[in-house]
């Protein structure tokens, strides 16, 4: 829990001695991201890809002062972005002590506060919110009403003795909680239309349409929402009104490079294993072939939650294989790669006509990453030497029973052997099992290139003549 300094005024009174003055919720966020642009700072930390195509455009929105749409394939991080808006306001912000909504001490909008502020004065008790509290986020669905998201008559309020008409009868939803907030709208199209209306006076009029009569409320909010393209979804869509209240409509996309689907992976995989750089771009590089494939359903994209899964479940077949054969410290081999397409196929969509033939493509197109990966790692580098021990005798087993030093014993002591560990960021001191893991990326580079054969069963593959 955040706790409030002790040192920031607490009635009405020493706050406006104090000199504070409202601001909106737009002119906040302008200020402050205006603010960390001239001094150099970072104002989107944790956001990997997006530095010089979304960042820019998102920007320019927020100094704008206009609502956003982002739109985009799922997993492309348009709800991380979202979140990351709340550490663009103010850390503290005052807020009435006790009222409903977050309303300003020296700005209140609800007749109860009005109220209160009259007969108070400057003694109007001050509360301070802070900044994670003034993010709201609601994941759109069917059965979402118009209470939840705007307000509806409170009947135990009605049976306080309150007429139907008097606005005081609203328990209000969550926008207007939102008060001098963000609210953000994830799946905005799988809204029914008729809620969609609900958020046009918000957006537009700033009044609130409820049963029947309307209270006039000037709310303070920066609507932001995620949809995905219209030919993708089949579940609803955008209506024009609607859509001609946000300011911009910002397109999302997936990581333009290796680098940077890398970096994705590295910063939000949770892996219990060590998985090396060189592994790491062989599921950056599986990701983005399966972006590029015909069989894939490309209209409902590949998510990079795909890599992170892929990630995580190699460190995961690295640890048990760990476990089995009791080498320490638990690090991936290439071996642990073929853990990946039986696990996550359920995360795709297939063309139709491909059924049936799941795995096989999955196993081809992360054959070929594997092959670029080494040809990138390995350029200029002479294998052969390699080709030609293996050749001569020296078969290599591996597989989820074989230590990394089982690995490395079957081989002859080879200069080019130090090459490709240097290669994939491994010294001479490093362990067995980050030395094994180049070696067998080598091998396995060697038998896609048609230079040596592999025979593989259920547990076991052995590279030889």
């Amino acid at each position: 829990m955040n706790a409030v300094p002790a040192h920031l005024p607490r009635t009405a009174g020493d706050l406006r001695a104090a000199g504070h003055a409202p601001r909106s919720i737009k002119r906040e966020l302008h200020d402050n991201l205006l603010g960390k642009l001239r001094a150099g700072e970072d104002p989107w930390p944790g956001i990997v890809g997006f530095s010089r195509t979304v960042l820019p455009q998102l920007e320019r929105a927020l100094l704008a002062g206009h609502d956003v749409v982002l739109l985009g394939e799922r997993g492309q991080g348009k709800t991380r972005l979202l979140r990351s808006l709340a550490a663009l306001l103010d850390e503290w912000t005052p807020v009435i002590d006790g009222a409903e909504l977050g309303e300003h001490p020296l700005d209140p909008i609800t007749p109860e506060s009005r109220r209160r502020a009259a007969e108070l004065g400057d003694a109007l008790p001050v509360t301070w919110r802070h900044r994670d509290e003034r993010y709201t986020e609601k994941l759109a669905t069917p059965d979402t009403s118009v209470g939840d998201l705007i307000g509806d008559v409170d009947p135990v309020k009605v049976a306080e003795g309150r007429s139907l008409g008097d606005p005081e009868t609203i328990h209000f939803g969550l926008v207007p909680r939102a008060h001098r907030g963000i609210v953000a709208i994830n799946e905005l199209p799988d809204l029914a239309e008729r809620i969609q209306v609900a958020l046009l006076n918000v957006m537009e009029e700033r009044d609130i349409q409820v049963r029947g009569y309307t209270l006039r409320l000037p709310l303070d909010v920066l609507l932001v929402s995620t949809a995905n393209p219209e030919d993708y979804t089949n579940r609803g869509r955008i209506i024009t009104p609607l859509k001609d209240r946000f300011g911009a409509e910002i397109r999302t996309h997936y990581p333009l490079d290796v680098e940077a689907e890398i970096a994705v992976v590295r910063q939000e995989a949770s892996l219990v294993a060590e998985v090396g750089e060189p592994l790491l771009e062989v599921l950056a590089r599986f990701v983005r072939n399966l972006r590029e494939s015909p069989v894939i359903d490309q209209r409902s994209g590949v998510s990079a939650r795909f890599a992170i899964a892929a990630a995580e479940t190699v460190g995961a077949a690295a640890l048990r294989r760990s476990a089995l054969t009791g080498e320490e410290p638990a690090v991936a081999r290439p071996v642990d790669l073929d853990a990946v397409p039986a696990v996550l196929r359920g995360k795709l969509e297939f063309e139709p006509g491909e059924e049936g033939r799941e795995t096989e493509h999955l196993v081809h197109l992360l054959r070929r990453a594997v092959a670029e990966t080494a040809r990138s790692r390995f350029a200029g580098l002479d294998l052969l030497p390699l080709a030609d021990a293996v050749e001569d005798g020296h078969l290599v087993t591996t597989g989820e029973r074989v230590p990394g030093k089982d690995v490395l014993a079957a081989l002859p002591e080879l200069p080019v052997l130090h090459d490709v560990a240097a290669r994939a960021g491994a010294g001479p001191g490093e362990p067995a099992g980050r030395i094994a893991a180049a070696v067998e990326l080598a091998l396995e580079s060697l038998f896609l290139s048609r230079k040596l054969a592999k025979d593989s069963d259920d547990s076991t593959t052995v590279y030889g003549r």
